[in-house]
């Protein structure tokens, strides 16, 4: 919603999350239709990044820094845009490759082209399936998911997060 109101779309936009969050819209639905309003461009997204750069909530980073000086692996899994996660990740240090979120796609001017549709995340119960990807890849006995949200919750199902911490 940041990204539609650095382009003037906020309340259009809102609506639309609004439908998904109570359960009106499918998410892949409620996602297309946020992104048929807004269209943003790469230059768009980097200047609504340096205008308003994402911030993670207090605390996080020593969180995160404490995870990864004892070797555990930490992983975004967001509805929201890799794009736009990225240099928070990064921040943090946690890898690009640890990161499960939406992919926006954009021709060779950097126009919006649409957006990747076989990302977990871009569909209803995206977060769970998300989680048991990488619970399967990596061979993991636990998962804990922290969030603070109900599709955060929504990752705690069987063959996904063993637990979850919301806030």
């Amino acid at each position: 919603d940041v990204l539609a109101a650095s382009l003037g779309k906020g309340e259009e936009v809102a609506a639309w999350t609004l439908k998904a969050m109570e359960g009106d819209t499918k998410f892949e639905d409620a996602l297309a239709a946020r992104l048929a309003i807004i269209q943003p461009s790469r230059a768009q997204i980097e200047q609504c990044l340096s205008d308003t750069p994402l911030r993670t909530s207090p605390g996080v980073d020593k969180l995160i820094a404490a995870l990864n000086a004892r070797g555990t692996d930490v992983y975004f899994v967001s509805g929201g845009f890799r794009i736009m996660i990225e240099p928070v990740a990064k921040a943090v240090l946690v890898a690009k490759s640890n990161i499960f979120a939406n992919t926006i796609l954009f021709d060779e001017d950097g126009n919006y082209a649409g957006f990747d549709s076989n990302e977990p995340t871009s569909a209803d119960m995206g977060k769970p399936k998300a989680v048991g990807q990488i619970k399967a890849e990596h061979g993991y006995d636990t998962v804990v998911m922290v969030g603070d949200g109900a599709t955060d919750m929504q990752a705690k199902l069987p063959g996904a997060a063993d637990s979850f911490i919301g806030y």
